[in-house]
Parts: C-alpha cells; structure tokens; sequence
C-alpha cells in the first residue's frame, strides 16, 4: 500500500455558514426576522440574531491557507477567508487537492449545540430558524455533492419534545448525526447522568444517527488559574472528553440505551488506553462501590469500544496503541478549516504517523475511512467508484487549485477582485 492508496473520510470539519443560507427554508412571514450577517464598528463581520451579535464568533478560527502568525480565533470578515470555508464548491475542490473523499461538517454560527438559536428569547422564532439551519445543511450543502459529505444536523435543547420531532424529521431527510454539548452540566443544562436527555439518545438510537460531541464546550469544567493562557483551552481540550466518557459509562446512558453511538469528535485517542487500565482496574478493585452487573458482564472499556468511536487528527503515541484502544474505534479528521488542520498535506501527516506505528494497509483502511464509515452508516462507494475515491485519484483533479499560503489581506484582494466573499 502507498500514501496515495488512502482512503480519507474526515469525521471532524468545520463550514462558516454563508449569509444567505436562509433565504430558501424560512416561510415568508418569518423572512424579516432571520439571523444576519452585519459589518460592525470594528470592520468585522458578526452574526446578529433578534437584533445583537450572537456568542458564537464569526469564523472561529477558520484561518486555513493563512500564515501561521497571523492565526487566531476570529477572522475578520468572509472577504479574508479561504472560499472553502463557506462556499460548498470551492470547499470540494479543497477536499480534492487534499485528497479528503468525504467529511462530516460541524457548525460555527449556530454553534455546537444550536446555541444562537437556544440564547434567542423567542423560542417560536428560535425553532424555525433552527429547522431552516438544518434544511440548508441537508437540502443545499450535502445535497449539493451527496457523494462527499456525511449530514449532520442540530436539536433544540431547550425542549426534548421538539427535539426529539426534529431528530426524526432530519433522519427521514438522510441526517446521519446531532451535534450536541460533550458536557451539557457546563453550561448550565442537566448532565447526561440525570436522565434529561433520555427521550433525545431514544430518538437518535431509533434512527440509527450518532451523538456527535466536539470539544469545545466544556473548558470550563476545569478551573484554571486567572493567569492561565489560552494554550491551557488548546491543550487539555481532548482531555475533557475523558470527562464525557466517564459521564456516559459511569452513568446510566449506555446501559440504558445499548444502540446509542457516540463520536468524541477532535477528542484524540492517546489518553484512552490509560484511561481503560484505569476504570477497568476501577471496576475490579472497587467492588466495596457495589456496580454489580452494571456493565452486563463486560468491563468498562468493553462497553465504551461497543459505543464510542474516538477521533484524532494527529496522534502518532495513540496509534501505537491502538490494539488496545481497539483498531474498530479509531477514526481520523482533518479539522478543515481550523488551526489544527493538516489541510492541504493530511496524507503525508496521516501516513507518516501510521507508518511509524508500523500499521499494516487493513489497520489503515479502517482508521482512515472504513470505522468512520459504519460508524456513521455512510456508504463512501454509493456515487464513487473504489478507484476513484483514492488520495492519489482525487488530487489528480485538483491540479489547478493554488494551496498557496497567503496573507489575510491578500485573501481580501484577490476574493474582491473575484467578486467572492462580498456579501
């Protein structure tokens, strides 16, 4: 097997919505009222929802194909930006030069949770806009190249009865998966140990659709120091999602609901295998704690490798690990179109870490594309033939895509001179 033999599917991307993304799924009466995109005081684009700039910040790091010294958080306008970013086409044609088949695309102006929509105090107006976030999603971003995009979609968190209705309308749609918070408690909504949110993993596990839970949101379940910088949230991010496994397998999720399946998306997997030794020498030493036969006769990290597929973009001591994570629970990610992105040189990153951990092409198939694949119920062969799905196929269409690093103001010239970006 060489590099170019891969088969990439990326469980972990990211698109900065474009402004007129409602224009085709609000009903006229609502049309006034939709989220807008406006040019503030300072120059930067921001959302505005219900007549104020919404929490969640516009570009959220979507600095991909800029210098590294001018990253940060937040861009400040679509006119700076990579076309991939927001424009489904370009974003394709950015896939290709990568040689990224297919990739799963997690929100930035709704956020993770729908939370512009949940922070709205009108939650009739919130409702209808979170429909039309996931018509646009499912109706014109997948639909536009069903072939290489995995639908993921959003719940309303603030009532578990529509929520639950929006899960099955979407699932009827094609949706393959929610977003939802890796530790709900965080932010001030029920923990997953409580119950709450029963009536939601039913509804997911009777559509075959995964809880997809990225990092993010839960930073403050550590309390750092005053002084601490902001490499402290970059850093120990992925390890918060050991805090959600134990949420899940110590709590009575997954016992309760034995077909619910959870990604731990840009969690990482290095930290799983002491994690296991731990909980299972837990669960073994601790029998004073009384779990009886809470794990149905399996061991704690039994249960998790039945549930959770556990996600990286590089994680090269994880990988020589991964017969004890277990070769069925390890998907990769390209992290498009963020500062951890490998975009536009994830294959030889992707490679060069599976190769040292001495994977043989059958271990590889599976990390990088076949696990992500059943995982989500998504058929990678249904429009692309096997031979054209390869990263060597497809960055032999791509040759006419400039991967050229370039200034944030030359991004602003050269998208205005081509009349993109400008909204």
């Amino acid at each position: 097997m060489k590099m170019e033999d891969m088969i990439l599917v990326s469980i972990d991307d990211h698109m900065v919505e474009p402004p007129d993304m409602f224009d085709n799924h609000v009903p006229e009466k609502w049309k006034d009222r939709v989220p807008k995109l406006v040019r503030n005081d300072f120059g930067a684009d921001e959302w505005q929802f219900e007549g104020k700039a919404t929490s969640t910040p516009f570009g959220m790091a979507a600095t991909v194909g800029w210098p590294k010294d001018e990253w940060g958080f937040n861009p400040g306008s679509y006119q700076e930006l990579r076309p991939g970013c927001f424009d489904v086409h370009e974003r394709v044609k950015d896939m290709d030069a990568n040689g990224v088949l297919a990739s799963l695309n997690f929100p930035t102006m709704a956020g993770f949770n729908a939370r512009t929509f949940h922070e709205a105090e009108d939650k009739e107006l919130a409702m209808v806009m979170l429909r039309a976030y996931n018509d646009w999603v499912l109706d014109e971003w997948v639909a536009a190249y069903p072939d290489r995009f995995i639908p993921l979609g959003l719940a309303p968190m603030w009532d578990n009865d529509l929520a639950v209705e929006e899960i099955h309308r979407i699932a009827k749609k094609g949706c393959k998966s929610i977003s939802f918070l890796e530790t709900p408690h965080v932010q001030g909504f029920p923990s997953f140990l409580s119950g709450h949110w029963d009536p939601i993993f039913k509804a997911l596990s009777d559509t075959n659709q995964v809880l997809s839970l990225h990092i993010g949101a839960g930073f403050e379940v550590i309390r750092r120091p005053q002084e601490a910088p902001v490499d402290h949230l970059m850093v120990l991010a992925c390890q918060i999602s050991a805090i959600t496994a134990q949420d899940l397998l110590f709590g009575p999720t997954l016992r309760a609901f034995p077909d619910l399946k959870v990604a731990l998306s840009e969690g990482g997997i290095g930290w799983i295998p002491f994690y296991f030794d731990r909980i299972d020498r837990h669960f073994q030493n601790q029998s004073w704690l009384n779990h009886g036969d809470e794990f149905g006769g399996k061991l704690p990290s039994e249960v998790f490798q039945d549930h959770i597929l556990a996600c990286y973009i590089t994680d090269p001591s994880g990988l020589k690990l991964r017969d004890r994570i277990g070769i069925d629970n390890i998907a990769w990610e390209c992290d498009y179109p963020h500062t951890d992105t490998t975009w536009p040189n994830s294959p030889e990153y992707a490679w060069a870490e599976l190769q040292e951990a001495g994977c043989s092409p059958e271990e590889i198939d599976k990390i990088t594309f076949e696990n992500a694949c059943r995982f989500f119920d998504w058929d990678p062969f249904a429009h692309t033939a096997r031979q054209d799905a390869t990263v060597g196929a497809l960055r032999s269409r791509a040759t006419d895509v400039d991967t050229t690093r370039m200034s944030r103001a030359e991004w602003k010239v050269r998208n205005e001179a081509a009349g993109v970006g400008v909204f």
